[in-house]
């Protein structure tokens, strides 16, 4: 059981305080659930239809990390279960958030997904736009702020990549308080970096579910 192992071996890795979202995008039912018997319960899926899918099909003591980019109008797919959105990038969004969470009688916990890489492709509010962003967002009653999140650029420079989550680390430390208190960054390829430099939840796929199209 490769998946059990690999999960196994990356917990005793990790400091205490770092949560580990399995990324399950992609993988087959069976693939989870073999995750979920060895005792994980905390998954991260990027396509909307995909995990709505799963979650009806899967254990409802799963919890579902919506982590991909987020378009407004798929929000209410996801909005009765979602555990946590990753991917805020925008003030209409959460106002959408909010306006599904509303009707789904719950408060949904999203992190501000801030823009730290060099590649522009990537989503997120700029740096100076995040406290802005927190100050606007607390006039939606049904969203809560539980913390930030940002992708590093896709490359082999560690020094850049250790460069952006410090960056992305400072700007935590300034909003920082005792709701705003998840840093999700790092992923199966640099998630050691990302820890070193501060972070409290990491994003894994293929270093426990190994590679497959």
């Amino acid at each position: 059981m490769p998946i059990a192992s690999n999960l196994k071996a990356i917990q005793i890795s990790l400091p205490k305080e770092v949560t580990l979202v399995a990324v399950s995008k992609t993988k087959p039912n069976t693939d989870i659930l073999e995750a979920y018997q060895a005792g994980h319960r905390i998954f991260g899926e990027n396509k909307v239809q995909e995990l709505a899918q799963k979650a009806e099909e899967l254990p409802k003591d799963i919890a579902w990390h919506m982590i991909g980019h987020l378009q407004t109008n798929k929000v209410k797919f996801i909005a009765p279960f979602v555990s946590l959105i990753h991917g805020v990038d925008s003030l209409k969004l959460l106002k959408e958030i909010n306006k599904r969470a509303t009707q789904n009688n719950r408060i949904i916990d999203c992190l501000l997904q801030v823009h730290i890489a060099s590649e522009s492709t990537k989503f997120g509010f700029g740096i100076t736009e995040v406290i802005n962003a927190i100050n606007e967002a607390k006039q939606f009653t049904n969203i809560k702020i539980v913390g930030l999140m940002g992708m590093a650029t896709f490359t082999d420079d560690t020094q850049q990549i250790t460069q952006e989550f410090k960056s992305l680390k400072t700007v935590f430390e300034r909003v920082k308080n005792e709701h705003i208190s998840t840093l999700s960054m790092g992923m199966s390829g640099d998630y050691q970096l990302a820890i070193e430099q501060g972070s409290t939840m990491i994003r894994v796929g293929s270093a426990i579910f190994g590679h497959r199209n």
